[in-house]
């Protein structure tokens, strides 16, 4: 361990269960890297995403966005192109674009397309798929409605996925967001989280949840604060 990080990890009491204020500001003291930090969120939930009635997967607009510049690539032909330049999208293209990235090309975060031209996306599939970074219909990148898609996404949208043992990771925003613009990502990501529930789930669905910054411990957050929050 680091001094900077031994000196985080003090203030963390491991066995305590936080108030969602006092985590999140704690989260906030605790990120003392040399750069803006991201704080995140991990939620582990009582699902076993191995059965397909138990897989949780979406997408999340963080009303005050995420603090990063995401870059956003479309592939779509005809009028198409003209509405995602419009909208924002920092690289739109066809067959070139799919060779450009064929060749290493990776300067992007996230890939939107219409349906159109998955028979072209779809050839990157092992290529994308690896990063998660082939569109969904399921998150919204499968559309022909590229204007909202990609604004959607430059304002803040995140996607999730519970992984094998139901942990769905998250980011709300940078440590130098003030805390009611945190606590506001947080609450929606959340609401967002619970809505997700999947009928066939039993038992408790929220089992931990833990908010850190990027270089951070993890602080721990009651359950009940979150039952509590959404009433």
């Amino acid at each position: 361990m680091s001094k900077r990080y031994k000196d985080a990890y003090t203030k963390v009491d491991r066995d305590k269960l936080y108030e969602i204020e006092e985590a999140l500001k704690l989260a906030q003291e605790t990120a003392t890297a040399k750069f803006d930090e991201t704080i995140e969120v991990s939620v582990k939930l009582g699902v076993n995403t191995t059965k397909n009635d138990q897989q949780i997967r979406g997408a999340v607009v963080l009303p005050k966005g995420t603090g990063k510049d995401v870059k956003v690539i479309v592939f779509a032909q005809g009028e198409k192109v003209k509405e995602a330049e419009a909208a924002g999208a920092d690289v739109v293209g066809g067959e070139e674009l799919a060779e450009k990235i064929k060749e290493g090309w990776f300067d992007f975060d996230v890939v939107v397309a219409t349906p159109d031209m998955m028979s072209v996306v779809g050839k990157l599939g092992p290529i994308l798929g690896p990063k998660g970074l082939m569109p969904n219909p399921k998150v919204g990148t499968v559309t022909f409605d590229l204007e909202q898609a990609v604004k959607d996404i430059k304002a803040g949208k995140v996607e999730y996925r519970a992984d094998k043992g139901g942990n769905i990771h998250l980011p709300l925003g940078k440590a130098s967001f003030s805390f009611d613009d945190l606590d506001e990502n947080f609450r929606t990501v959340m609401e967002t989280i619970v809505k997700a529930r999947p009928a066939a789930a039993k038992g408790r669905y929220l089992l931990n949840i833990a908010v850190s910054a990027t270089m951070g411990p993890g602080i721990k957050i009651d359950p009940q604060a979150i039952i509590r929050m959404l009433g």
